[in-house]
């Protein structure tokens, strides 16, 4: 059984939902879950909270309807692999997801060569997994954002980060797909990576709004799929889950 879902979106991401952290932990609590991770787009993606929000954000009630409340942020990975909100900021936050999203990146232009651009994107992705407050890989399955695999999941075993199985990439209502390639054909391509590596995991519904939050079927159906080890699915593993979310 989950523990946790520590990938999820209230009003304050500016799209996808007008749920509060009160109604995800309504949710989290139904479900059974002892630990809700309210982890908000940071204030490049459009419309998202600004940076007051995330700066006010830790001192909200720490248990709601006995659920343990945890404090992030989705924070974007920047053209050069900055993250979207300032240290002093993250400091005072739980953990951060770290994600490419579009915008604020760029898309590779039509016909653009895809070598210096799969560079880029690994390079950026291998500066925000050094950032200590970096404790989630969100969605790498995006395959608009092209990197070296083994590059980043080395990485992520170096700075103690978490690859995660995103519950929405595998879902019918995913738009990670580029043409020609699968998002699933590639999650499935980094998860037996990781398995080789034994890498940490996490299962994340991506919920925007109270309706996913704790459901992740598609991600447990593909974990189960390559047989990950359970002992690595932070999910189920609270001595392993503890030790990730530790700086």
């Amino acid at each position: 059984m989950n523990i946790c879902d520590l990938h999820t979106h209230t009003i304050a991401s500016g799209h996808g939902t007008r749920d509060t952290i009160t109604d995800l932990a309504k949710a989290a609590a139904a479900r059974g879950l002892a630990m809700l991770g309210v982890t908000d787009h940071g204030p490049a993606t459009p419309g998202a909270a600004a940076v007051s929000y995330f700066r006010a954000l830790p001192d909200v009630p720490r248990e709601r309807f006995g659920v343990r409340i945890l404090c992030g942020a989705e924070v974007n990975i920047l053209e050069g692999g900055e993250l979207d909100l300032p240290a002093e900021v993250l400091d005072r936050l739980d953990y951060c997801v770290a994600s490419m999203h579009h915008p604020p990146r760029k898309r590779p232009k039509p016909g653009e060569d895809a070598a210096p651009v799969k560079a880029r994107n690994t390079e950026d992705y291998l500066k925000a997994l050094a950032d200590q407050h970096v404790r989630i890989l969100g969605h790498f399955d995006r395959t608009q954002f092209d990197a070296e695999l083994d590059a980043v999941l080395d990485a992520c075993a170096a700075h103690r980060v978490l690859l995660e199985i995103n519950n929405v990439s595998l879902s019918d209502e995913g738009w990670h797909d580029e043409p020609g390639i699968s998002a699933k054909d590639r999650i499935r391509e980094t998860l037996l990576a990781a398995k080789r590596r034994r890498l940490a995991v996490i299962l994340s519904s991506d919920s925007h709004g109270a309706a996913g939050v704790g459901l992740m079927p598609f991600a447990e159906a593909m974990a189960a799929e390559v047989s990950y080890p359970e002992e690595l699915i932070a999910n189920r593993n609270p001595h392993l889950l503890a030790y990730y979310l530790a700086r």
